[in-house]
């Protein structure tokens, strides 16, 4: 934890309530989001025993397994909740552009967004997309042709949504974090009632208070995804049996029901919390990504790729953590070029710093180094009161002009000369502006070179074979 976001915390904690960490919202939220809250059973990781799901609030869709350790029941979940997720997802996949580009690319119009209530649900998606896209729809055990289908989408928005920024599967926990700071735990934090509880406290009570009223099961059902003992104990066990005696599902239902829908409304009450907040325009690139990304997934399906293997080769995993490290690096300078309480966070941590222009060379000029020929590099002298711990030599980017580089030629006893190395067109600072740099690169630097398959060196394996899923990637938890 940082230290600007230590002092929130303390601030939350003395105050009673949760503090701002941003004045922007730094994911974008669809028109038209649809809630999954998934239940299952304490001790089984992937045995659902309920869900809700649906894009209207006032009409959540109940899905439950009156018997989790049925098999076909589990898998009849799996369809049921396939034949609401697939329509959904593909309805926004199916309609695309194509965008004009040095490489003109497919870009879906819109794309779908699923919110899950924390990081467990998050987990709970990702094996359910593992234990169901490998199924086959014909043979034996055969399952629902949507299952696969909606294992495979799935896996694709789970692992998506590794990307920072990312926003076509979300947290809400996650989200409500990104942007109030609590005086609790990052562990109690996973909690929406808890957390919204902090943000939102319900009238003549502190966020202690509302938090303490969320951590209590006999006044507010846990989120989920996994149960509670003491539910299990007195409520869930008696309705399961009285399915298996008279294989009446009514009073799972019910029982399920009140313990989903407290969880259900939370989020759609946070959803209109970030709401509140006007969107940042670092959120509507990263939404158009997530488009491009969308429109590739789904050329790669139509074209009759296969389902992702259990495992990445070598040079795919090498890709992936580029891709995955430029993104948070894109994610990060996005937020605090955005936001001046998230660009606060770094002034506190000495790598950007603000101050007011005191001095201007705008024509001077140098010889660089291995250069002949004179250049424009105008000097800006600036003077700041933040802890700077940049070294001369530092690259520099500023939130006003986001394109042009500048590099620290000095900084000692709070003066700081920074050269502007390119983007002059866009203006040089003058005398009397304020001014913020940052050790920060929004466009995420450059992905490193990487081999394709065929050329994996041997010491990685050698060029991977053609992946052909087996009996074997279907034995998970649901088997």
């Amino acid at each position: 934890m940082t230290l600007f976001r230590s002092y929130l915390k303390a601030r939350a904690r003395h105050e009673g309530r949760a503090r701002p960490a941003a004045t922007v919202r730094h994911v974008h939220l669809s028109d038209a989001p649809m809630v999954f809250v998934p239940l299952r059973m304490a001790g089984e990781a992937a045995a659902p025993l309920g869900a809700m799901v649906g894009c209207d609030p006032a009409e959540p869709r109940l899905l439950v397994v009156p018997q989790p350790r049925d098999r076909d029941l589990r898998f009849a979940f799996a369809a049921e909740l396939a034949s609401v997720m697939v329509p959904y997802i593909e309805r926004y996949a199916a309609d695309s552009e194509e965008v004009e580009a040095r490489t003109p690319y497919p870009r879906c119009l819109d794309a779908p967004q699923i919110i899950v209530p924390n990081r467990g649900a998050l987990a709970f998606v990702r094996l359910l997309g593992r234990s169901t896209r490998f199924r086959r729809t014909d043979g034996p055990h055969a399952v629902g042709p949507l299952v696969p289908v909606l294992g495979r989408w799935l896996t694709y928005l789970h692992g998506r949504g590794e990307y920072a920024g990312s926003a076509m599967l979300l947290s809400l926990t996650d989200a409500l974090a990104a942007h109030w700071v609590t005086g609790q735990s990052d562990a109690e934090d996973t909690d929406p009632a808890a957390l919204l509880g902090w943000i939102d406290p319900p009238a003549g009570m502190t966020g202690p208070e509302a938090a303490a009223v969320a951590e209590d099961p006999r006044r507010s059902p846990p989120p989920g995804p996994d149960t509670d003992p003491d539910f299990d104990r007195r409520v869930l066990q008696p309705s399961i049996a009285d399915y298996d005696a008279s294989g009446s599902a009514d009073r799972v239902r019910a029982a399920l029901h009140d313990q989903l829908r407290p969880t259900w409304d939370l989020v759609w009450r946070g959803v209109a919390l970030l709401r509140t907040l006007p969107e940042a325009p670092s959120a509507v690139l990263r939404w158009e990504r997530d488009r491009a990304s969308l429109a590739g997934e789904n050329a790669r399906i139509a074209e009759g790729g296969l389902s992702q293997g259990r495992w990445d080769s070598a040079v795919a995993a090498a890709r992936r953590l580029a891709m995955l490290e430029i993104a948070q690096q894109t994610y990060e300078a996005g937020r605090a070029f955005d936001d001046p309480l998230v660009m606060a966070e770094y002034r506190a941590e000495g790598v950007a710093f603000a101050g007011e222009v005191v001095a201007v060379e705008p024509d001077r000029k140098i010889i660089p180094p291995g250069g002949k020929r004179p250049v424009v590099r105008p000097l800006v002298t600036i003077k700041t009161a933040d802890p700077l711990r940049l070294a001369p030599g530092k690259k520099v980017l500023s939130p006003s002009r986001p394109r042009q580089a500048g590099q620290i030629l000095s900084a000692e006893d709070g003066t700081v000369l920074v050269q502007i190395n390119g983007g002059v067109k866009d203006g040089v600072p003058e005398v009397g502006e304020t001014v913020c740099y940052a050790d920060l690169d929004p466009s995420g630097g450059r992905r490193p070179p990487l081999p394709a398959l065929e050329e994996t060196p041997w010491t990685h394996g050698g060029p991977p074979q053609e992946y052909v899923p087996t009996d074997e990637d279907a034995q998970e938890a649901w088997s």
